[in-house]
């Protein structure tokens, strides 16, 4: 895991009382993306379930589970039985599962914001081919393009988030993006319970909200600075100060700073140990 969110061994512990800076602009921005990121994440996983009941969804794409469904008060076993509907499901997370190893070299190499910007691009794209689907190949592929904004979003964004916080406050507000997660499942629920009763296109409604949460992250990403450990570790150290100082309101960074850097040197010796 790239330097930020703990102090490695080898770096002056004893420095971090000399830390100064406050909560800026930049990290309550950052705090919102990670919010969007995780919400969008919550909101991809919850609102699959309730899909997949619609009658809409089920007779455009799945004609015989809805047939199935018909007669479940005779027969409720296996009455979701089907391949091409569990792969809607699984396909998600079979593709954040191989994106996420994608994305770690890239989130080192390039930088935190590009994951980021990838994530959310991603996600945007699964969410209008998801919305606007005519057979199951756009549907697997809108979930396959949601599953690699996942991979890149939970990779990118709570690294992002632990780098740009104040290290008073990581863990609090490293915490936004778990509970983002959640509220997103909740908010899925909701949106599935008033989409359900329009049909037959109500589940389109239900899978393209997901783009307004995409699109705010994509632009997000694209606004926001680098963070100066990810600066740093691409050898940027002046630019890594910079921007440090601007995120931490004060020019007094000279510990921290110094923290970052032995934190990458150590980082960059033990992955060629």
């Amino acid at each position: 895991m790239p330097a930020g969110g703990l102090v490695p061994t080898g770096v002056a512990k004893e420095r971090a009382e000399l830390y100064q800076g406050r909560v800026t602009l930049y990290v309550v921005i950052a705090c919102i993306v990670a919010a969007v990121g995780g919400s969008i994440f919550g909101y991809d996983i919850g609102i699959s379930g309730g899909v997949t009941s619609m009658d809409g969804f089920l007779r455009e794409f799945f004609h015989s589970v809805y047939i199935s469904k018909q007669h479940a008060h005779e027969n409720n076993y296996c009455k979701y039985d089907n391949q091409g509907l569990a792969a809607f499901t699984s396909s998600l997370y079979f593709a954040g599962l191989v994106a996420s190893l994608v994305a770690s070299p890239i989130t080192r190499k390039y930088g935190r914001r590009t994951s980021i910007i990838c994530g959310g691009f991603s996600f945007l794209v699964g969410a209008t081919v998801n919305a606007a689907a005519q057979n199951l190949a756009m549907l697997l592929f809108g979930r396959i393009m949601l599953g690699v904004g996942i991979g890149f979003g939970n990779q990118a964004v709570p690294l992002y988030l632990s780098e740009m916080a104040p290290t008073h406050l990581r863990g609090a507000l490293n915490m936004m993006f778990q509970l983002a997660t959640t509220l997103g499942i909740f908010t899925a629920n909701m949106v599935n319970y008033g989409t359900q009763k329009l049909e037959p296109w109500g589940w389109r409604l239900s899978l393209g909200l997901a783009a307004i949460p995409a699109t705010l992250m994509t632009v997000g990403g694209c606004l926001l600075p680098e963070t100066p450990n990810s600066l740093i570790e691409m050898g940027s150290k002046e630019r890594g100060r910079k921007v440090l100082e601007r995120i931490r309101g004060t020019d007094k960074v000279d510990a921290e700073f110094e923290d970052m850097v032995d934190a990458s040197s150590n980082s960059c010796h033990n992955a060629q140990a």
